[in-house]
């Protein structure tokens, strides 16, 4: 099989695969967008949801360490996903690049491809958390007061919660009903708010969740804390607006540099048809690949570390 067929197959994998992404991000906002209209109707909870692909892969690998680990890490994002379906489009994403890089570069590359397609699925889930962590953190000053009027109003903490998780929109509204829904069913406000700040890890959380547990462990009032930790995480979340604002074109410099390598093999293999080829079949040029490779993804951890500043 020739370069131009591996090329063809491995576009249209790829273009299915993001095909069939694409259908499921608007199903998934459909779904949203209809309880959201039945939301705001007051027609009463009723639940919604969309037809679950490869259910029975899913059941399988929910059995296993990695099944478990996927979904863990699945759970903190907030995306409409199982793990069968997550894993499905991954190892699709595998098999396209793993093909296009074998034909526009040299069979050598495709294994590389490969693990970059899976590095890129685990630094999805993480983009994904850390985008609902700096949501949750930017509704935490509205959390923080609408806590407080409800407490000045005589509203018990528990209450409080679930009418922050009624007024609040996602990320927040959905933890917090998932905190209202253990305290239903009695577990402790320690323990709920305690894996709140678990599966959204930040400062600013943990220091309201203190303030809530230990006033709740008193039995004192929290209108007074919670009034001024909101001008507190108001003042933060400006903050962290501005150094994010600073370092963004840091954090652009470290995409742009390895899509500058990748560049230059590209236009060297297309000016020299075969030489990449060539150059890896020599164990010498592996290796010297496999050393610029290596420099190459140490220059983009060293860049992200660097743009990375924790306010």
């Amino acid at each position: 099989m020739d370069n131009s067929a591996l090329l063809a197959i491995g576009s249209t994998l790829l273009c299915g695969v993001l095909a069939v992404a694409g259908i499921h991000t608007y199903t998934a906002g459909r779904s949203q967008r209809a309880a959201l209209v039945e939301r705001l109707a007051i027609t009463g909870p009723r639940p919604l949801g969309r037809h679950r692909r490869f259910a029975g892969l899913d059941r399988r690998l929910r059995k296993t360490t990695l099944g478990k680990k996927i979904q863990l890490r699945l759970s903190a994002t907030g995306l409409d996903l199982t793990a069968g379906e997550f894993l499905v489009y991954v190892l699709g994403g595998v098999a396209a690049l793993w093909l296009i890089a074998a034909s526009v570069l040299a069979p050598f590359f495709g294994p590389v491809a490969g693990l970059v397609a899976v590095w890129s699925g685990v630094a999805f889930l993480n983009w994904q958390r850390q985008k609902r962590i700096e949501a949750f953190i930017n509704q935490l000053p509205d959390l923080s007061r609408i806590l407080a009027n409800a407490t000045a109003a005589g509203l018990a903490l528990r209450t409080a919660l679930s009418m922050a998780a009624e007024e609040l929109e996602a990320p927040a509204g959905e933890e917090l009903a998932t905190v209202a829904n253990h305290l239903s069913v009695g577990r402790s406000i320690d323990d709920a708010l305690g894996e709140l700040a678990e599966r959204l890890p930040s400062r600013e959380l943990v220091v309201l969740v203190t303030t809530l547990v230990l006033s709740n462990r008193a039995g004192g009032t929290v209108v007074g804390s919670l009034r001024n930790l909101t001008e507190t995480l108001e003042e933060r979340k400006e903050t962290r607006r501005e150094v994010r604002t600073m370092l963004s074109e840091v954090n652009a410099t470290a995409y742009t540099i390895p899509l500058l390598g990748l560049g230059a093999m590209i236009m060297l293999n297309s000016v020299t048809p075969g030489s990449m080829a060539r150059m890896t079949s020599n164990p010498l040029g592996q290796i010297i690949v496999l050393v610029a490779i290596g420099l190459y993804a140490a220059g983009f951890i060293a860049m992200r570390r660097f743009g990375k500043i924790d306010v």
